[in-house]
Parts: structure tokens; C-alpha cells; sequence
């Protein structure tokens, strides 16, 4: 092998092969090392960038991922906000290896990504890269910490990275969750940290992978050593899944589970609930040895037969869900269900943090275009200067800087698909113009181009401004916000939701799994005000389920700080919350809610409809 001397890097992987080494002989680095020399016969000296797909191989090898990486978007979302601020580059990738999602960190260490090709379509398997966290996690199916020089090739020494495996709704490896950064002035306790915020991560994007496949079925949270692990039941308590640490507790396989094998040879339901209620129940293995608190879940979507494990699922399901119970929303997505697949641009309102990216999701998951790209751009989050060529593309050579082969712009990305323009409101008013040239010639000017682009879009956008008032002021387009605007939807605040207390138990199923709220906790989390809306509520209950004590979360644990001067209840919302939750408790029957509220009955539907609640 050519220049095998060429640094001391080299030379220490070298002397890995003769067990002559300051690296622990026996540890993870070294054996990968090993691999690389002695099995995957590499270079580590070699130079050059990874492997990277086409864009047309990139399509064919996302297409199985599809489910898997739109189930898991939202997480990875709030992955890569939480990690920006310290350069982490956050990548989904499959099973062989190759970057399929990416979302790169600011614009200052963005560049390195970029110029070192850490985005989507490069490959990083073990056997082409030598040891790095992606490969090295896949091949091993455990997280790993490759932090700078423990790299294979000398190359990659500036790089850390940090990585989990990502395991499907049958326990098979599916992916790795990866987390990269090229700042210096990282310690290794810092990426360990990191590490473990992204195994966490992982294992909740697992949780919605699983609860995604099986919908039509309940599903069971157990404890155990590794984890809470998951499994599905139909309505005659037959096990149809079990995900891949509810496998190892109970020794579940795949023979098992398609035989139909009946949930009450591994768990009792120490509890009234025995048909699964929404709550927390006692559980006790098969022996009658107690297993510890678990959960138990209706289906997503509600059946009165036995769900079959391949029914077909409605397009629309992802907005139903998030439509909830709210009476304007459950309109509104009944509005988009006669829309159809018509190609009209849809304008979602709403404040920060209530889930203006997720809906937008849920659109193009419902309509025909759900097999195409799904491209997303924060408008605010973009400096101005990068917005033009990040939204329109370029040549090459279009401007100093530019990438030597030029780069395709978001929307010709997003051709066939979706365009999600997030908060438009913060837009530059040249680049409102050429927007709006787009949306009505169908096609895109790259920069330094002779020729327009042919491009068929769906147009989503989305702000928390006025844009109608901005349009009078001048401020904003008046002929694009009409363009933009073909169906506005409203996403009310979370403290206007009239399900809200749905929301909060549904949030505290995902976020704190093997918890349960106190009385105390309840009423404090209903009464808040959530300026930060659903990103603010999941922020809140998955701090409280890391801190709460022997699985009750108390008031203590809530961090619900002042806003505005003051923390003051939502006293309107906390009696709204109070009687769906009676209403709830007693099967929607009215009397007997009014009894346990101690209200009369006409005093009880008189705030029903003052409250908007649905009976």
C-alpha cells in the first residue's frame, strides 16, 4: 500500500495489526482498525471524498426509508435545533451506510460539511471509509463515540462523530442517527454528552416508527432492563409486534408473533383496565411475579373490528391525528380532504412552535405527491445572502465561493413534490419578485443560468405574521401573499385548543413513557399559558421524565418559567381541561359528569358550549 508511512496517524493504525500500540488492543477503535487492515484490506493514507450517490440513485435508495424517515423527521428536526448552536451536522442514514436526511449547522461551520461531502448521498460504510461513527455503529449495531484522530484515515482526523443504530418496528437494523462536528474546541465529555442526547433521540424516533406501523393496534409500554420496550395487540389481545428490546425481555420472535400468540402468556394486566385504557396499569408476568408500571394505549385510529396487519391506511391519518378533537382544525382538515390533489397552494398560520413544519408534513404525506421530495427552507433561520442561492440554485462559477459542479436549488429539488416555505413572512422583498415569477411561469433561473428550469410544484407556506396587514402596509407582496394564499389554515395555540388535555396526555406518553403525572403536576401543566406552544410542552415533559423520582412526576419537575413578567394560570383552559376530563372519566354521559363536577346540568352544557367542547 502506497505512503503508508506518510504520518503518524498512519503509522499508529499500522502498528495496530502487530499489537504494538498505545491504543487499547482490546477496545472498539482497535478492533475496527483491525477490520480495516486485515478484512477490508484499506489505506489509511488514502485521500478523497466519500462516495455519493446521484440524485436519481439517491431517490431509488430513499424510496424503502420513506415511512421510516417521515415518521422520524419531527424528532430529527428538534435534533438538529437542539445541536446547531455547537456545528453538529445531523444525518439519518440507511442501513448500508448512505446519508438519505441531513440538516446542517450554521452557515460558519456548514462549509466544512460541504466541502468534505458530510450531506446527503455519501456513503460511510466501514468497508469504504475504514472506522468512523456511521460505519463503525452499523457494523457493530451499537453507538459509538469516533472522536477526531480514532478515525481510520488520517483525513478525518478534524471530524467527531457521534451515533446510534436506528432499529425498525421488528427489531431489524434500519439505519444509524448521526451526529458530526468539526469544532475544536469540543472536548470528548462534550461529544459523550452529545452521544447521549442522540441515543435518546433514536430511541424516540423507534417508539414513533413502531406506533406508526401498528395504528390500528393497542399498544403496551413495558419496563425493562434496556428500556421500555413496545408491543402491539389486536382487540382479542393476540401480539401482531414487538419492537426490538420487548423482544429480548419477553424472547419474542418472529414465528411467535405470526402465530398469534395471546399477550396473557407473558403479561397480566394487574389492573381494571384490562381492555387497554389510555393510562398507566400495574403489570405482573405470566408467573405472577410483578413486572413493574407500565402503559397501555388505544390505536391511533379507532376500529370496532380486529385491526388487520395489512389494512390500508388512510392518507389522511397524519392530519387527522393532529387535528385532534379541535373543532376548527377538524375543519379545516376536512377542507383540505376535498381539495384533493388539486395543486392549490396552502398558507398555514399560526404562532411559534405549534407545529407548522409537522402539518405541513402531513399535507404532503396525504397528497400524490407523498412519493416525491418533501424540501423544507426556514426563511429566518436563512442569512439573506444565502437565501437566492440556496432557493433558486446556481451555476458553476455563478460567484466566488460557489461549488465547483454548481448546485441545484431547493425548489428544483423539491420538482414532483412538495416546497415548504417557512416563515415567509421574513422573506427579502427581491426574493418575494422572483418567487413570485416562479409561481406563475412554473420555472426556475438558476444563477449564472442561460436557460430557465422546468419545475411542478406544491407550494406550502407558512408564518406567524399578518401577511394580509403586511401586504396593505407594503411590507410584504401583494400579488405573491395572494398567490401564497389558496387555502389558509389557522393552527390555534395550544393553550386555545379546545382538546388540549388530550394533547398533554398523548405528549406524556411519548416524552415520559414510564411516568405518571400527580394530581399537583396535572393542574400546574393544564393552567400554563405554553408561549412556546407543542415545542415548548415536549421540551417541558421530557425534562420532567428524565427528573422525576420512582416514575411520578411532581410539580417540582415541571419548568414552567414566567413569560411576559409572570407565570398566570389560563384559567378558562384549566376549566376547559377539567371538564373534557370528566367528560372523559364518565364515557361522555353529561349527568354523570355533572355530578362528580358538582354542577347542575344545565350549568355543565352551558360551559360546553361556551368552551366549544364536542360531547
Amino acid at each position: 500500500m502506497a505512503s503508508l508511512s506518510a504520518s503518524n496517524h498512519v503509522a499508529r493504525v499500522l502498528s495496530v495489526a502487530n499489537h504494538v500500540t498505545d491504543v487499547d488492543a482490546s477496545s472498539r477503535i482497535a478492533n475496527s482498525w483491525r477490520r480495516c487492515l486485515i478484512s477490508h484490506k484499506l489505506d489509511p493514507a488514502r485521500q478523497g471524498p466519500p462516495q455519493t450517490l446521484t440524485e436519481a440513485e439517491i431517490r431509488h435508495v430513499a424510496e424503502p426509508m420513506e415511512e421510516t424517515i417521515r415518521l422520524a423527521t419531527p424528532e430529527l428536526d428538534d435534533l438538529a435545533r437542539v445541536l446547531r448552536d455547537a456545528g453538529y451536522c445531523v444525518n439519518l442514514a440507511d442501513a448500508n451506510a448512505t446519508m438519505l436526511f441531513s440538516r446542517l449547522p450554521g452557515e460558519a461551520d456548514a462549509k466544512m460539511f460541504l466541502d468534505w461531502k458530510i450531506y446527503t448521498g455519501s456513503n460511510f460504510a466501514e468497508t469504504f471509509e475504514g472506522t468512523n461513527g456511521l460505519g463503525t455503529a452499523l457494523a457493530e449495531q451499537k453507538p459509538i463515540l469516533v472522536h477526531r484522530d480514532e478515525h481510520f484515515r488520517a483525513q478525518w482526523h478534524m471530524f467527531s462523530c457521534a451515533v446510534a443504530p436506528l432499529f425498525d418496528q421488528a427489531g431489524r437494523l434500519a439505519g444509524a442517527i448521526n451526529i458530526t462536528s468539526c469544532r475544536e474546541d469540543l472536548e470528548r465529555t462534550a461529544h459523550q454528552l452529545a452521544l447521549a442526547v442522540t441515543m435518546e433521540a433514536t430511541r424516540r424516533m423507534e417508539g414513533a416508527i413502531f406506533r406508526g406501523h401498528f395504528r390500528n393496534a393497542w399498544i403496551a409500554t413495558v419496563p425493562g432492563d434496556g428500556g421500555s420496550g413496545l408491543i402491539a395487540y389486536d382487540d382479542d389481545r393476540r401480539i401482531v409486534g414487538a419492537c426490538r428490546s420487548a423482544r429480548a425481555l419477553l424472547g419474542l420472535t418472529d414465528g411467535l408473533i405470526a402465530s398469534g400468540i395471546d399477550l396473557s402468556r407473558y403479561i397480566k394486566f394487574d389492573h381494571h383496565a384490562a381492555r387497554g385504557a389510555d393510562e398507566m396499569v400495574e403489570l405482573r408476568r405470566a408467573d405472577g411475579s410483578p413486572l413493574g408500571q407500565g402503559h397501555v394505549a388505544p390505536p391511533l385510529r379507532a376500529k370496532s373490528h380486529v385491526p388487520r396487519r395489512d389494512a390500508p391506511a388512510d392518507r389522511f391519518d397524519a392530519l387527522h391525528r393532529l387535528a385532534g378533537r379541535d373543532p376548527d382544525l377538524v375543519k379545516s382538515v376536512k377542507r383540505l380532504r376535498s381539495i384533493g390533489d388539486h395543486n392549490l397552494p396552502v398558507l398555514l398560520h399560526g404562532e411559534t412552535g405549534v407545529g407548522k413544519d409537522v402539518f405541513a408534513r402531513a399535507i404532503h404525506a396525504a397528497s400524490n405527491r407523498a412519493r416525491n421530495n418533501y424540501v423544507a427552507l426556514n426563511c429566518a433561520a436563512m442569512p439573506e445572502s444565502l437565501i437566492d442561492a440556496e432557493l433558486f440554485g446556481y451555476e458553476a462559477g455563478a460567484f466566488t465561493g460557489a461549488r465547483r459542479e454548481g448546485s441545484k436549488g431547493l425548489i428544483v429539488q423539491a420538482d414532483g413534490g412538495t416546497l415548504f416555505l417557512d416563515e415567509i413572512g421574513d422573506m427579502p422583498i427581491a426574493l418575494q419578485t422572483r418567487l413570485l415569477r416562479v409561481l406563475e411561469n412554473r420555472e426556475v433561473w438558476p444563477l449564472g443560468a442561460l436557460k430557465p428550469v422546468a419545475v411542478d410544484i406544491r407550494l406550502i407556506s407558512a408564518t406567524h405574521r399578518d401577511l394580509g396587514r403586511m401586504a396593505e402596509e407594503g411590507a410584504f407582496r401583494a400579488d405573491l401573499y395572494f398567490r401564497l394564499r389558496g387555502m389558509e389554515v389557522h393552527l390555534p395555540a395550544l393553550r386555545e385548543r379546545a382538546d388540549r388535555a388530550d394533547i398533554f396526555r398523548q405528549i406524556a406518553r411519548e416524552e415520559a413513557p414510564n411516568c405518571r403525572l400527580s394530581d399537583e403536576a396535572w393542574a400546574l401543566l393544564i393552567a400554563y399559558s405554553y408561549p412556546g406552544n407543542m415545542r415548548q410542552l415536549r421540551h417541558v415533559l421530557r425534562l420532567a421524565g428524565c427528573t422525576a423520582e420512582n416514575g411520578v412526576i411532581t410539580d417540582a419537575d415541571l419548568d414552567l418559567p414566567p413569560f411576559g413578567g409572570r407565570a398566570e394560570p389560563d384559567l378558562a383552559a384549566a376549566e376547559r381541561a377539567t371538564i373534557i376530563e370528566a367528560l372523559r372519566k364518565h364515557g361522555g354521559r353529561v349527568t354523570e359528569a355533572a355530578r362528580a363536577l358538582k354542577l347542575s346540568r344545565a350549568t355543565l352544557y352551558r360551559k360546553i358550549k361556551q368552551l366549544k367542547i364536542s360531547v
